[in-house]
Parts: structure tokens; sequence; C-alpha cells
């Protein structure tokens, strides 16, 4: 009972998390689909980039408060693994939304939004870390890495006691760090290419 109780959830989760509030922005805005410029992700970096910042904070807004009212429902319902594994739910289905040609965000905001309710003092610290290593490096996916290497620590420690839940919260780094896969190839070909042309002088 328990099990189908989370495995309905789950799918519950993954049906908010494909909600994807930028793609619902630009066209309720008439601006086309947020997916055709720049980096191709409907989020918040990328409506930032197209739309502005007014845009870019209430998509973050609505991102990060979805994320929080799954997560707060979670920790009422259940214990700490299927709470966990309930993020990542959530950030499946931003990642792959149903809603939306199966084409959707890389889930950082998700992943704050949840992880607030669990660990406000880390959500605290993670968004203090983006800033700092995007003020050093304007890098947002490598800023992101730095918020969710936080996040997942804090967290950790939360459930320091529990495998099933720590094993979740791994489960969902490792996606976000998946969903940022183009991020890091491109990241390595541009260093590649600044050592060949050091190399060249």
């Amino acid at each position: 009972m328990v099990a189908m109780g989370f495995l309905i959830f789950a799918v519950f989760a993954y049906c908010l998390g494909s909600i994807n509030f930028a793609i619902l922005f630009f066209r309720l805005l008439k601006k086309g689909d947020p997916r055709a410029g720049f980096s191709g992700n409907p989020g918040v970096t990328n409506v930032y980039r197209q739309a502005g910042w007014p845009a870019a904070a209430l998509v973050l807004v609505l991102d990060v408060g979805r994320a929080a009212a799954v997560s707060a429902l979670a920790v009422v319902l259940f214990s700490p693994p299927a709470v966990a594994w309930s993020g990542l739910a959530l950030i499946c289905g931003n990642r792959y939304p149903c809603f939306h040609q199966f084409q959707g965000g890389k889930g950082v905001a998700n992943y704050l939004g949840f992880s607030t309710v669990l660990v406000p003092a880390g959500a605290l610290a993670a968004c203090i870390a983006w800033g700092l290593v995007f003020g050093l490096m304007r890098l947002p996916f490598i800023a992101s890495f730095s918020m969710v290497v936080v996040l997942a620590g804090a967290t950790i420690f939360r459930w320091a006691d529990s495998p099933l839940a720590i094993a979740g919260t791994a489960a969902t780094v490792l996606f976000i760090v998946f969903n940022h896969r183009t991020n890091i190839a491109e990241f390595r070909r541009k260093i590649r290419s600044r050592e060949t042309r050091s190399a060249g002088r």
C-alpha cells in the first residue's frame, strides 16, 4: 500500500514538473518558444537572455515554489527515502516534460526549491555559493553545479542515517550533471582550444 502511494505520488510529481513555466510564459506573451533561442534550454538563464530579468525572476519563483510545494507534501506523506526519490521524479518531469514534447529544462531551480523545504540553511548557502562562483567565472552552469553540490551535501548530512535517501539524492545530482553534458562538452572544447592557441605561440 505504501509502495503504491509512493508510485502515485511520483507520477504526480513528474506531471507537476512537466509544467514548464518558461514555455507557458513565452506563449502568453506571444514570444514564441524559449527553446528556439540561445542555449535552447527553457530555464531561468535562457529566459533572462531572451526576455530580461523580470521574466527570469518570475520563472525562477514559479519553479522554486512548485518544487517546494511538492517537497513539503512529500515530507508530510513519506519517509526520507521516498521524499528523495520523489525529488528525482519531479526533476525528471522538468527535464522530459510530457506536456512539452519531452524537451525541458535541466532541473537546477527545481532542485533548489525542493531542497529549500528540507534544508533551508543549506539552500541559503547554496545561493551564496552560486553568486560567488558566478561572480568569479561568469559561467551559469558551473555556478549551478556549485549550488547543487552544496544542496546535496546539506541533504545528505540531514539524511546521514538513511542510505536509500542518500542514494536518491545522489541519483538526482548525477541526473542534473547528465543534463548539463552539452555545457560540459562545450566548456572542455573551449579549454582545449585555448591550450592549443597557447601552445602555438
